[in-house]
């Protein structure tokens, strides 16, 4: 009798039996155990711990391999206490603006309300940016780019200031000139004036590096007791002396058109909005009053060139005073006749200082005189204004110097010339009264402890700077019937950071 089976139940009977030989060829890698699959998978392979894969031939990296944290976010395994071939936990770290399980949430980084002065806040991946109104900068709007460049002072030189054409009055006597547009410049002649033939007038100052200009004050003069100003202007920009660019407000087609004075003593502020970043500022009239007459100054900061943001300008306070009377030495000081209430005293090298004994003023005339100023925290100091002095109407002055600084006050570091790798000598005053200044390029970088400012042979020095003054070390060069006196801030120190 012929037996017959149902075809279904034989075809289970071969695919069982066909499943029972695939744990015998295939075998597991790396101590692998190999067990008889479900459903489609024909076998099934339990890894020994540290490997993975349908054979266990792939080394196991974990939870965060491949990395679930989004936006670069790291991602750390909790613990390593594991469930079959699973992780049991893992957290993701995320970056500064991110949140989430897998920081996956862009946080809004504008929330804290971080922009300072008016600053608009526009939010970013992980970070955010101000638009800042002039004439403020820095990240978040706190710092104030407005510091005065130099025309009142005398930081700018004569030589920095050009112009179209110059006015000759009386019979060619008076020469109204372009190094005479000083604001608050006094005198019959105090101011710059262009010819009367001129038709399209203009002065201009070079700055003789970038910087980030946020304004101008202007001011007019009286010539034969006529008020003459301009009162109105355009502003024209360039960073070679060549190719110029006419200033126009944010967003604006037009050229904008600043209003000038209404008289010839008052002075008018405008504002650069946004600023304008040049090494060349010309001053374009384009109305004015009997004649193009003008005294002016520029406000705006030193500009860091390597990131395209504003640098330090700021003075450190010898002028000021916020750099206090005993962070401030010397290795010696002159008496009058030697009489101590003449005494020129290291404290009293103060930029502008009033009175009799109005700077400091070494002992004696050798290189080996020193002025020191201890700033106390860390600095970044970018320049030095130097000034002279009168010792009881004899002029005093010094014409040459070196600048060294300390991180201790007992080993100096002299500034160097980057060009011949040498002690850099800094040219000083050419008289008592008139500021110079010079700027340290690279700026100096400098951590707490002693700074010593202007080494001087017999000085009389006063200064004011917008950068740390090191130490100086004595001038090189002096008048032989001059004593040498000076007086610092800026530049003695110009500007920090």
């Amino acid at each position: 009798m012929k037996l017959r089976v149902p075809l279904p139940l034989l075809l289970v009977c071969v695919a069982a039996a066909a499943r029972g030989d695939y744990c015998e060829v295939n075998k597991c890698h790396n101590g692998g155990t190999c067990v008889t699959g479900v459903g489609d998978d024909p076998f099934l392979c339990i890894c020994a711990d540290g490997f993975t894969g349908d054979t266990c031939d792939a080394t196991e990296n974990g939870p965060c391999s491949p990395n679930p944290c989004r936006n670069d976010g790291a991602c750390e395994v909790v613990t390593h206490t594991r469930r079959g071939d699973v992780f049991s936990e893992y957290v993701c770290k995320c970056q500064p603006g991110f949140e989430g399980p897998h920081c996956q949430i862009n946080v809004n980084d504008c929330m804290g309300q971080p922009c300072k002065n008016g600053g608009v806040c526009r939010d970013l991946d992980g970070d955010y940016a101000c638009q800042c109104q002039s004439p403020y900068v820095g990240k978040q709007c706190q710092l104030r780019c407005i510091s005065l460049l130099g025309m009142e002072g005398g930081a700018i030189d004569e030589s920095q200031i050009s112009a179209s054409s110059v006015h000759f009055g009386i019979l060619g006597l008076q020469r109204w000139g372009p190094e005479l547009a000083r604001l608050n410049n006094q005198g019959i002649v105090n101011a710059w004036s262009s010819a009367p033939h001129d038709k399209n007038p203009w002065i201009e100052i070079d700055l003789q590096k970038k910087m980030r200009l946020s304004g101008i004050i202007t001011q007019g003069a009286s010539r034969m007791g006529t008020a003459e100003f301009v009162k109105a202007f355009k502003v024209a920009s360039s960073f070679d002396g060549k190719s110029y660019t006419v200033f126009r407000g944010e967003g604006q087609k037009k050229d904008k058109v600043f209003v000038g004075n209404v008289d010839n003593d008052g002075t008018k502020t405008n504002l650069f909005d946004p600023p304008i970043v040049a090494q060349f500022l010309r001053i374009v009239p384009v109305i004015c009053r009997k004649a193009c007459t003008l005294r002016m100054e520029l406000m705006g900061c030193e500009l860091n060139v390597y990131s395209n943001t504003a640098g330090c300008t700021e003075t450190l306070g010898m002028k000021s005073r916020l750099i206090s009377d005993e962070k401030v030495s010397a290795s010696s000081a002159h008496r009058t006749w030697g009489i101590d209430t003449f005494t020129w005293l290291p404290h009293y090298a103060r930029l502008d200082r009033q009175g009799k004994t109005n700077a400091w003023s070494a002992a004696s005339n050798n290189q080996s005189e020193w002025l020191q100023v201890d700033l106390d925290t860390p600095k970044r100091i970018t320049g030095i204004i130097t000034q002279g002095a009168k010792d009881f109407g004899v002029v005093q002055f010094v014409s040459a110097f070196k600048v060294a600084y300390s991180d201790d006050g007992q080993a100096w570091k002299v500034v160097q010339d980057v060009t011949t790798n040498t002690d850099k000598i800094f040219q000083g005053n050419i008289d008592n009264n008139t500021h110079k200044k010079n700027m340290f390029d690279p700026p100096v970088l400098r951590p707490p402890g002693a700074l010593p400012a202007v080494g001087v042979e017999r000085a009389h020095h006063r200064a004011h700077g917008a950068a740390r003054l090191q130490r100086v070390n004595t001038p090189l060069h002096r008048r032989r019937d001059l004593l040498h006196t000076p007086r610092l801030d800026g530049p003695a120190f110009i500007s920090s950071c």
